[in-house]
C-alpha cells in the first residue's frame, strides 16, 4: 500500500546530507539507539528491580501500564508536526530539535530513577517511570515522522527500518543486560546513571551536524537557546504529570480501587472511547471534501485521514496492528520475573540479554528488513507471527528444564529472533498505511493503537499468572501472536483512497 507522494514542504533528503544511503542507515541506527536505551529500564528491568525489593506481582503489572503511555502518543503527535523547540528546531529543524528536547528529558528522568533506586517511595519511581516512558515517545515520534518523509516507499523503508531496529534493538539488549550485570555488582542506582551518560551520549553529535537548510542564528546561540527551553519545558512536564498522577491516584483511591482490584475494564473502555467515536463518524468522514473542518482540523485532521482514506478497511487494520504484537508484549513483562524463578542469577540473564539476545534480534531484524524487499507483504506479517508465537512458547520450555547456560541461551534467541523479525516486517506494514504530509501523527496513531490492548493486558499480566500459572501464560501469549493471521487476506488487499480527493 504505497503512501502518497510527499508534500512539497517536506525537506528533500539532499538539503540535510541524507541523499546518500550510507548516510541514511547511520543516523538512523543511531537514532534507534537513542531510542532503544531507556526503554529496559522502564520495562523489564524496572520489573526486575522492583522484584528484588520485595514488591509483589500484581503491583509489577500495575506498573506495565506505564508502556500504555507509548500508545497515547497521539495526544502530543501533531505538536511535533507543527511546532519547533525554540533555538533547537530553528537551527536544526523542527525533527532534529524534538529529538534533541527528548534526549534531554530522557537523561534527566534516569537520573532521577537513579536517586530512587531503592523504590522506597513507589509514587516517585512512578513519575520518573512515566516520564521516561514520554520522553523517549517524543524521540520515536519525531524520528519516525524524519524517516517516512526522507524515505516514502516501501523499497527504501526496508533498510532503513532495519538499521533504526539494529541500533534500537543493539541499545536494548546493551541497556537490559549492562544495567543488570552492573547492578548485580554495583546496585541500581550505578547501573541507571551508566544508562543515563550512554542515552545523553548521541546529543553532541546531533548538535555537530549541519544545520537545517532554513536554518538561522549561530551555532552556539541556538544550543543556549535551546537549553534553556529545554529546561523550563522538562520543569512543566514533570510538574503536568506529577499532577495528573496525583489526582489520577486520589480519585482510585476514593472508589475503593487498590493492588487487588482489577481494573483493566474500566482502562480498556476509557482508553477505546476516542476510536470508537472515530469509527461512529465514518459515514460522516468518508462525505467529507477537502475543505471540511474535520479534515483540515490540526488537532484531529491527521487522524481524520485515515479513516477517509481506508473507509471501513480502517477498522480491519485497527484490528490487525491491535493483535499482531499482542503476545510478544504480554511475554515481555513477565519473561524476566520467570527466568529468575527458574533459578538464574541478575548476572546470568544479564549475559543472556547481551550476545545473545542481540545477534539474534539483529539476525531477525536484518531477515524481515530484506524479506520485505522480495516476498509478498501478507508472507513477512504471517511468518512474522509464526515466530514470534514460537519464542514466547520458547520460555515454557525454559521452565520445565534445569537451569543451564544452553537452554537460557537458546530460550534467549529464539524470543529476540522472532521479536525482531516480527517487529521489522510490522514497522514496514505500518509505514506504509501513511500520509507523509502528516506522518508523525499518523504513525503515532497507528503504532500507539497497536500496543494499546496488549499493554492495558499486560497490565493484568501478574493477575492473569496468579490465575493461570507461568505455563498457561506464556502458552496463552505464543497462541495471541498467531491470532491476527486470519485478517491477513483482508487487510494485505486494501488500497487507500487518493488523498487529494
Amino acid at each position: 500500500m504505497p503512501p502518497a507522494s510527499v508534500a512539497s514542504h517536506d525537506i528533500p533528503p539532499s538539503a540535510t546530507g541524507l541523499d546518500r544511503a550510507p548516510a541514511r542507515l547511520l543516523l538512523f541506527g543511531l537514532l534507534g539507539f537513542s531510542a532503544g536505551l531507556p526503554f529496559y529500564m522502564f520495562s523489564t528491568v524496572l520489573a526486575l528491580r522492583l522484584t528484588q525489593h520485595g514488591v509483589g506481582l500484581v503491583v509489577i503489572g500495575f506498573f506495565a501500564w506505564i508502556t500504555l503511555l507509548p500508545t497515547c502518543k497521539f495526544l502530543w503527535a501533531p505538536l511535533l508536526d507543527r511546532v519547533a523547540v525554540p533555538g533547537f528546531g530553528r537551527y536544526w529543524g523542527k525533527r532534529r530539535g524534538w529529538i534533541m528536547l527528548a534526549q534531554l528529558g530522557i537523561a534527566t528522568s534516569l537520573v532521577a530513577l537513579a536517586a530512587n533506586s531503592g523504590d522506597r517511595s513507589l509514587p516517585l519511581t512512578a513519575l520518573a517511570a512515566v516520564l521516561l516512558a514520554f520522553w523517549t515517545t517524543t524521540l520515536e515520534v519525531a524520528a519516525d515522522a524524519w524517516r517516512i518523509e526522507i524515505a516514502p516507499s516501501e523499497a527504501e523503508q526496508g533498510p532503513i527500518v532495519a538499521a533504526n531496529l539494529w541500533g534500537y534493538r543493539s541499545a536494548m539488549v546493551a541497556a537490559g543486560s549492562g544495567a543488570l550485570i552492573v547492578a548485580d555488582g554495583a546496585g541500581w542506582t550505578a547501573a541507571y546513571l551508566l544508562i543515563a551518560i550512554a542515552a545523553f551520549a548521541p546529543f553532541p553529535i546531533l548538535a555537530a551536524m549541519r544545520p537545517d537548510p532554513d536554518g538561522g542564528g549561530g551555532r552556539g546561540v541556538a544550543l543556549a537557546t535551546g537549553l534553556l527551553a529545554s529546561v523550563a519545558i522538562l520543569l512543566v512536564v514533570a510538574a503536568a504529570s506529577a499532577v495528573v498522577g496525583w489526582l489520577v491516584l486520589g480519585a482510585a483511591a476514593s472508589a475503593g480501587i487498590d493492588a487487588r482490584s482489577n481494573v483493566t475494564p474500566v482502562v480498556l473502555a476509557l482508553c477505546l472511547l476516542p476510536f470508537v467515536a472515530m469509527a461512529l463518524a465514518l459515514p460522516r468522514i468518508r462525505r467529507a471534501q477537502a475543505d471540511d473542518p474535520l479534515r483540515r482540523s490540526a488537532a484531529i485532521g491527521p487522524y481524520v485521514d485515515v479513516f477517509w482514506r481506508y473507509g471501513y478497511g480502517a477498522l480491519a487494520v485497527l484490528a490487525f496492528v491491535s493483535l499482531y504484537r499482542m503476545g510478544d508484549v504480554l511475554a515481555l513483562t513477565l519473561s524476566k520475573p520467570l527466568v529468575k524463578a527458574a533459578g538464574y542469577s541478575l548476572r546470568a540473564i544479564g549475559i543472556a540479554d547481551g550476545v545473545v539476545a542481540l545477534a539474534a534480534s539483529m539476525a531477525g531484524v536484518a531477515l524481515g528488513g530484506w524479506l520485505v524487499t522480495c516476498w509478498r507483504q501478507g508472507w513477512t506479517l504471517a511468518l512474522g507471527a509464526l515466530l514470534a508465537a514460537i519464542g514466547n512458547w520458547g520460555f515454557v520450555w525454559l521452565a520445565h528444564r534445569p537451569a543451564g547456560t544452553l537452554v537460557l541461551y537458546t530460550a534467549t534467541a529464539l524470543d529476540q529472533f522472532g521479536n525482531g523479525f516480527a517487529g521489522a516486517v510490522f514497522v514496514v506494514y505500518l509505514s506504509m498505511l501513511v500520509h507523509p504530509r502528516h506522518a508523525g501523527a499518523q504513525y503515532a496513531f497507528l503504532s500507539g493503537f497497536a500496543f494499546l490492548l496488549p499493554r492495558l493486558l499486560a497490565g493484568a499480566s501478574g493477575s492473569m499468572q496468579a490465575r493461570i500459572g507461568y505455563d498457561g501464560f506464556f502458552l496463552l501469549s505464543g497462541a495471541l501472536s498467531l491470532a491476527a493471521i486470519p485478517l491477513l487476506p483482508w487487510v494485505t488487499r486494501l488500497r487507500p483512497r487518493d488523498a487529494a480527493a
